[in-house]
């Protein structure tokens, strides 16, 4: 009997260090551990007449971004005030942009520069 109690707390010992791991694993995606970051996604959706860019920003810290400087390339910006924590935006690049990179900065040494990301092709989706 008494081996069998050992065997049991080895065994929640286990479970309870597994369970624990993981939670702490989990709890750094969910809650923010910067101050300061920003996730930055500029996407090209290319249709058949047209092709439409976005660029998708969200403020990932744990505290608001400020004096965000958006460059879109080819002399077009645009300047914003403040981006709270976990507050997504989306903009779409001026007519006529080339629309092959963008670059964010903003105060507290925030910088992030991408090039634009073509949208996957969803085959199938309007029927053939």
């Amino acid at each position: 009997m008494k081996q069998y109690t050992v065997i049991l707390a080895a065994g929640i010992a286990v479970i309870v260090i597994v369970v624990i791991s993981f939670g702490a694993d989990l709890v750094k995606l969910s809650v923010p551990t910067q101050e300061y970051d920003i996730f930055v996604d500029p996407i090209l959706d290319k249709q058949s007449l047209f092709v439409m860019g976005r660029v998708i920003i969200q403020n990932t810290g744990s505290q608001p971004l400020t004096n965000i400087h958006v460059n879109f390339g080819a002399g077009d910006t645009l300047d914003l005030a403040t981006l709270k924590a976990g507050q997504k935006i989306i903009l779409s690049p001026p007519p006529d942009n080339p629309m092959e990179f963008v670059m964010i900065s903003a105060d507290n040494d925030i910088f992030v520069s991408k090039a634009y990301r073509e949208m996957p092709k969803m085959v199938g989706m309007m029927g053939s």
